[in-house]
């Protein structure tokens, strides 16, 4: 059976959870009066959110479907939508390793940015509440690692907004035309996995705005149109959709479904008719629209205040769930293994996440009071990482990791310090990972082995730093060590402040004493 709209009868019946409305109408009336507009057409939005915009329909309490745009890889578009009507089937894969099959059904036209005319009719409706991105943290940036504009975005600056070619660009352009138009308010809302999202889509269009107005392409008031009529909500979004898995595809054509192959596109996207993805799933969103919203509590969606939604993302990324992941991800590479879900097979592991989490992190966690954050260590721990179905690996994890330490350890050691009743110096688990991290950067596995490193933009550097550390060799040299660990940069926290060098120092050595050493040290403290 294809995935078609002919075969739309057939294919509810196949499916576990039911769809409660006139698809052929949804889509008539989304496109002739749209109300959301999203950009980025990837995974993560086929699998969470187009679902939370049909769970809301299936609520009766919103009538529209989305307007999807992809931004960057128009083969998905080409080979995953069009072919397959625009439907899609989500997967999710349980930890008891059961699967459940939803059928997303409300994307009412999928669209490229070569769609031009018919995006800036979107854009244009007085109706529309919403541009909403998935697009990752990338596709807000306007600047090089030195701190240049990327040429794509000057060559924007210079020219007419209507031949915009950056995305942020793009959007400015269309926020330019709609100001033009009506001066219809409106919501510009970031669904991506990155801090402050709402403010990195704030700051990419006001600056691109202001250098317009500057060179005069743009009217005065278009700013005040921007900073009054325009929203950039922040959100913090958790789930894990990973590529398509072959266990998955065979799941639905055993159900009846044919042509389920994944697609590899020249862009190196991996992309099937489906989407798989984990059970657990967090969406939270200040509540700041201009135009209206959907009623996303009918989808298990938190509205809250700006400052909640920070804190639930301090609390995921500092404390209940991110640093867990980076202790595993090196521990993980410089014992071998190549799945988090393995790993959380392994005693001293599991027994060492839960003393970072629940020992060390949550006596100074940033509770935000609608999720729990004991509740959410106990699901990560429990649920998520176990899950065998969740192909992810500690490879992946470590990527950038010099990038991502400063918070995922040095917000919690920052707590300890700034806490009359606390002493930092104390802390035992949370430095025996960033010694972990330091033993990975020897690239040498617990045997003995050279095993390469997950890319990092510190890697060379941080590499110089251990390149004359033998294992199995005394540690004699330990001033470089020493200046790596004042390195606020990456670490939050000078660690000699925080009473914590030493420590490290100490632990490393034990890491480092010889094949084996690593389990025998963990062994040792767990």
């Amino acid at each position: 059976m294809e995935l078609k709209l002919t075969n739309i009868d057939q294919i509810k019946e196949k499916v576990d959870h039911k769809i409660n409305y006139d698809v052929k109408k949804l889509r008539k009336d989304s496109i002739k009066d749209p109300k959301w507009l999203a950009f980025g057409s990837g995974n993560i939005f086929r699998g969470f959110i187009a679902r939370v915009g049909q769970d809301m329909i299936n609520s009766g309490k919103f009538d529209r479907g989305i307007s999807v745009v992809e931004t960057f890889d128009p083969e998905i578009i080409e080979k995953i939508y069009k072919p397959f009507d625009n439907l899609a089937l989500s997967v999710t894969l349980h930890k008891d390793g059961d699967f459940d099959t939803n059928l997303i059904s409300n994307l009412a036209e999928a669209l490229t940015l070569a769609d031009k005319d018919r995006i800036k009719e979107i854009a244009l409706n007085k109706n529309l509440e919403l541009m909403s991105f998935t697009i990752t943290e990338k596709g807000y940036n306007l600047y090089t690692s030195t701190g240049e504009l990327i040429d794509i975005v000057k060559n924007d600056l210079d020219s007419n907004p209507e031949d915009a070619r950056h995305l942020m660009s793009i959007v400015t352009n269309l926020l330019y035309q709609r100001y033009k138009d009506s001066k219809s308010p409106l919501t510009l809302l970031s669904l991506d996995n990155a801090s402050h999202n709402g403010d990195l889509v704030k700051k990419s269009v006001m600056m691109i705005a202001e250098k317009w107005n500057e060179n005069g392409k743009v009217e005065d008031n278009f700013l005040e149109y921007l900073k009054n009529d325009i929203s950039f909500p922040l959100s913090m979004i958790d789930k894990i959709t990973p590529r398509p898995a072959g266990i998955v595809a065979k799941y639905v054509e055993d159900l009846g479904f044919s042509n389920m192959d994944t697609v590899i596109t020249e862009k190196n996207t991996y992309i099937a008719p489906f989407v798989n993805s984990e059970e657990a799933e967090y969406l939270v969103i200040e509540d700041s629209f201009k135009n209206g919203r959907p009623p996303f509590e009918e989808a298990s969606v938190y509205m809250t205040d700006r400052y909640t939604v920070n804190q639930v993302e301090t609390m995921k990324v500092t404390t209940c769930l991110n640093p867990l992941h980076t202790a595993l991800a090196t521990y993980g590479c410089i014992l071998g293994y190549e799945s988090i879900a393995e790993e959380m097979k392994d005693k001293e592991l599991v027994d060492f996440i839960k003393k970072i989490g629940y020992d060390e992190g949550l006596p100074v966690v940033i509770d935000p009071k609608i999720i729990s954050p004991k509740e959410f260590i106990d699901e990560v721990i429990n649920i998520r990482f176990p899950n065998p179905n969740m192909p992810d690996t500690p490879q992946r994890i470590a990527t950038d990791t010099s990038q991502k330490i400063s918070v995922r350890f040095g917000e919690t050691i920052k707590r300890y310090m700034e806490n009359d009743k606390l002493d930092s110096a104390t802390l035992t688990y949370i430095p025996l990972a960033i010694a972990g991290w330091l033993r990975y950067l020897l690239g040498v596995d617990d045997k003995g082995n050279d095993f390469e490193l997950s890319p990092d933009p510190l890697r060379d550097e941080l590499r110089e730093i251990f390149a004359n550390i033998k294992l199995g060799e005394e540690l004699e040299d330990i001033k470089a060590i020493q200046r790596l660990l004042s390195n606020e940069k990456i670490f939050g926290v000078n660690l000699a402040d925080a009473g914590l060098d030493d420590k490290v120092i100490k632990y490393f050595r034990e890491l480092i004493a010889g094949p084996g050493a690593v389990r025998k040290t963990l062994e040792k403290y767990l």
